[in-house]
C-alpha cells in the first residue's frame, strides 16, 4: 500500500477525543445513527451533483450495507453515494467540527434537497466504541482515485491509496472489547429500527432490508386513507387501542415541519407529564422528549414530528429553546384546535364520541395557554340533564361508526346512550329566565343521584362536570372567565325553586308554643346530639310526597371547595367534614309520622320511654340515610348504623 501522506488531524479544541468519547454524546449507541446519516447524506449529495451535470453516466439506486465480522471484531457501514477524493478527506475528516454539509448546501441549495447531518463530529462519534476507524472511499467524479484513511483514536492519522473499485464509501470500525454488543445482528437491527427506520435509503444487513423506509408524515394527506394512519399508529405503538383522531401537520413557512399527531384514549394511570411523541430530523430519530416543542397540555398525544428547523445541541438529543421552538409550539397548538373545530362543525356526533378523552386535552390547554383557550372556548361541551331540542322534530341519523346519533336539526347531538351535550354559553342562554348566571352541576352522578333527580323533577338543568380536572381546576377557571356566573354543586344548597313555603310549619303548637318546623328541628338536634351539624327544616317540592328524600346532607360550596383545595395541596383525600348541613324535608310523610310519634302516640308493646327511644332511632336513621346518599360510611359509622337499624326493627316488630 502506497502511503500518500502522514500528519496530525487539525482540531479546534485540545483533547477533543476524550471529550467525544465521554462527554459529547450521552449514549454510545448513536454512533450508528450518525454513520448511517452520513451515508444517506452521501447518496443525496450524489443526486444533487448529478442534477447539476457534474457526474457522468447513470447513478445507482442508493443503498447502505452493514457488515459484521465477529472474528476480527469489525463493523462496517458501506454506501454507494458520492464518495470523497483525498483532498475532501483531508478537508472534511481531518478538521474536526468542520461542517461539510453546510458548505455543500451553500453550493447546491437551489435543488431543494435536505441533508441530514454534518459530516465531522457525527463521524467522530464512532470513536466512542472503536479503537480504530478506517475509511475506504472512491469519489464518483471522473478520474478520481480511491483513498484509505485510518486513525487509532489519537490525533495521528494515515492517508494512503485504497484498492476500492466501486464509487462510494465504507467506514470500518474495529470495536473496543467492551463494545462487542454491536457485533450482534439483533442489536444492530434494534438500533436501525429505533433511529433509522424511516430514512429514505434502503439499509441492509446480510442482504436483508431492515428499515421500513416509508415516512408516512412526508406524504400528502390527500394521498392517505384512514387505514394508512391507523396502520402507522399500530406500527409505532403496538398493542395499544386505536387512536380517537389524528392531525397531519405540514408547513414549509416560516419553518419546515411535517408530522402526524394522534389523540389516544386516556387511561386512568396515564402520566400527562410524560411525552410519547417521537422527534425526527429529516427522518432521523432524535428523541422521545419533545417537552420544549409540544405544549405541556398536549404531552399525552402520540405520533411524529419531523423538522430540520428545530435547533438541537451537538448530540442531537437535547433541544435548544429559542424563538423558532416557541413558534413551532404555537403552530402545533393551532393545528390541533383547527382539527377539533372542523370535527365539531362537520361531525358533532363523532366529536361527542371522542369528547371524554379529548376534553381533558382541551380543558387543560385552556387553563395553560390563553391563545389556545380563545381557539377552543366554543368547543367545550358538557353532558346535561336537559333534553335539548325537545320541541324540534328529531331525526336519527346513524354515523358511519354506528355508535353515535346525530340530531338532524341544528341542535347538539347525543351520544350512543342518548345523553345530551351542551356548551356553557348555550346553558346560560337557555336558563337565563329561571336562574340567570347560575350553573348547577354534579361531579359524581352516582353519589349525587338523589340530588340530580330532585333538580330534574323541578325542571332545573344540571351539567355533569365529572372529569378529574373539572372540580379543582376548571370550574374556578370558568368563574374567572365568567365573573358574574356562580357555579353551585347540586348538594351544596337548595335553590329557592326547589323549596316551597311550608305553611303548616308555621302553625304554633299551643302545648309547646313552638312552630312545627321548630319542633322537628328540636327532635333531630336531640336525637343526633351533633352540635357541628347545622339542622335546617324546609319543605322540598315534589309531585309525589315521597318523591323527594326525607332529609338531605348539604355541603356549602365555599367551605367544601376550601377543604378540597387543602386536601389537594397536602396530597390527601378530603375527609367528610363534621360541620355540614342537614336539611329535613318537612313535607315528607316519614317526617310527619315521626312528629306524630313524638306527641305521644304509643307504639304497641312499648312504653313512654320506648316511644321516645323510637323517635330518636327514627331521626338517627333518617340522618344515616341522608349521610349515605352523600358519602359512604366509614367502619365506625357503618357499625353504628347496623346496630341502630337492628334495634329499631326489633322495636317495630314487637307485639
Amino acid at each position: 500500500m502506497t502511503v500518500l501522506e502522514k500528519g496530525n488531524i487539525t482540531i479546534h479544541t485540545e483533547n477533543i477525543f476524550p471529550i467525544i468519547k465521554k462527554s459529547l454524546y450521552t449514549d454510545h449507541e448513536i454512533f450508528l445513527r450518525e454513520l448511517i446519516s452520513n451515508s444517506v447524506d452521501a447518496s443525496e449529495k450524489l443526486k444533487m451533483v448529478s442534477y447539476a451535470g457534474e457526474v457522468s453516466g447513470e447513478i445507482p439506486e442508493p443503498e447502505i450495507e452493514i457488515a459484521i465480522d465477529k472474528d476480527n471484531k469489525t463493523l462496517s457501514v458501506s454506501d454507494n453515494g458520492i464518495g470523497m477524493t483525498a483532498e475532501e478527506v483531508k478537508k472534511y475528516i481531518n478538521q474536526v467540527a468542520f461542517s461539510s454539509a453546510e458548505e455543500f448546501l451553500q453550493k447546491y441549495q437551489k435543488t431543494g434537497e435536505q441533508l441530514i447531518g454534518h459530516f465531522g463530529l457525527g463521524f467522530y462519534s464512532s470513536f466512542m466504541v472503536a479503537k480504530k476507524v478506517e475509511i475506504d472511499t472512491l469519489s464518483h467524479r471522473d478520474g478520481a482515485e480511491a483513498v484509505h484513511w485510518s486513525c487509532d483514536g489519537s490525533p495521528a492519522f494515515e492517508l494512503s491509496v485504497s484498492d476500492r473499485t466501486q464509487p462510494g464509501t465504507t467506514i470500518t470500525l474495529t470495536l473496543m472489547d467492551e463494545e462487542t454488543e454491536y457485533l450482534e445482528p439483533a442489536r444492530i437491527k434494534q438500533l436501525i429500527k429505533k433511529y433509522c427506520d424511516f430514512m429514505p435509503v434502503t439499509i441492509k444487513l446480510d442482504g436483508e432490508q431492515i428499515n421500513k423506509q416509508q415516512a408516512l408524515w412526508k406524504k400528502s394527506p390527500q394521498d392517505l386513507k384512514d387505514e394508512d394512519y391507523l396502520e402507522f399508529y399500530r406500527y409505532l405503538y403496538p398493542f395499544q387501542e386505536d387512536p380517537l383522531l389524528w392531525v397531519h401537520l405540514k408547513t414549509d413557512y416560516p419553518f419546515l415541519l411535517n408530522g402526524i399527531l394522534y389523540f389516544p384514549k386516556i387511561k386512568p394511570d396515564v402520566d400527562i407529564n410524560k411525552g410519547q411523541i417521537k422527534l425526527f430530523c429529516n427522518q432521523v430519530f432524535v428523541s422521545d422528549h419533545c417537552e420544549e416543542i409540544i405544549p405541556d397540555f398536549l404531552m399525552p398525544l402520540r405520533g411524529v414530528i419531523d423538522s430540520p428547523d428545530i435547533p438541537l445541541n451537538v448530540s442531537r438529543s437535547a433541544l435548544t429553546n429559542d424563538r423558532t421552538v416557541r413558534r413551532i409550539a404555537d403552530f402545533i397548538a393551532k393545528k390541533i384546535a383547527d382539527r377539533l373545530k372542523s370535527l365539531y362543525d362537520e361531525n358533532r356526533s363523532e366529536y361527542i364520541r371522542c369528547w371524554q378523552d379529548v376534553g381533558t386535552f382541551v380543558k387543560f390547554g385552556s387553563l395553560k395557554e390563553d391563545k389556545f383557550k380563545k381557539q377552543v372556548e366554543d368547543l367545550i361541551i358538557f353532558q346535561t340533564t336537559a333534553k335539548l331540542g325537545a320541541d324540534t322534530p328529531q331525526v336519527e341519523v346513524q354515523t358511519e361508526s354506528g355508535d353515535a346519533w346525530e340530531d338532524a336539526s341544528n341542535q347538539p347531538a347525543t351520544d350512543a346512550q342518548g345523553n345530551y351535550y351542551t356548551t356553557l354559553k348555550e346553558y346560560l342562554e337557555r336558563n337565563k329566565e329561571r336562574h340567570e348566571n347560575r350553573v348547577f352541576y354534579c361531579n359524581d352522578s352516582t353519589t349525587q343521584a338523589t340530588y340530580i333527580e330532585l333538580y330534574k323533577n323541578q325542571g332545573l338543568e344540571v351539567l355533569y362536570m365529572d372529569s378529574f380536572i373539572d372540580t379543582n381546576y376548571f370550574i374556578p377557571f370558568l368563574e374567572r372567565e365568567y365573573s358574574d356566573v356562580k357555579f353551585s354543586r347540586v348538594d351544596s344548597e337548595l335553590d329557592n325553586t326547589l323549596v316551597e313555603e311550608d305553611k303548616a310549619g308555621e302553625i304554633v303548637d299551643p302545648n309547646t308554643n313552638k312552630t312545627r318546623s321548630e319542633s322537628i328541628k328540636e327532635l333531630f338536634e336531640k336525637a343526633l346530639n351533633k352540635p357541628q351539624v347545622n339542622i335546617k327544616t324546609q319543605a322540598i317540592k315534589s309531585e309525589d310526597p315521597q318523591g323527594a328524600p326525607p332529609a338531605m346532607v348539604l355541603l356549602p360550596e365555599a367551605m367544601r371547595r376550601l377543604r378540597e383545595m387543602t386536601a389537594l395541596m397536602q396530597q390527601q383525600a378530603m375527609e367528610f367534614p363534621d360541620d355540614h348541613v342537614l336539611v329535613v324535608n318537612t313535607a315528607h310523610p316519614l317526617i310527619n309520622n315521626i312528629v306524630e310519634m313524638s306527641k305521644g302516640t304509643i307504639i304497641q308493646g312499648s312504653g313512654e320511654s320506648g316511644n321516645s327511644e323510637m323517635v330518636n332511632l327514627m331521626c338517627q336513621h333518617v340522618y344515616d340515610l341522608a349521610l349515605m346518599a352523600q358519602k359512604g360510611l366509614n367502619a365506625e359509622g357503618m357499625k353504628g348504623f347496623v346496630e341502630r337499624s337492628n334495634k329499631m326493627l326489633t322495636n317495630l316488630t314487637q307485639q
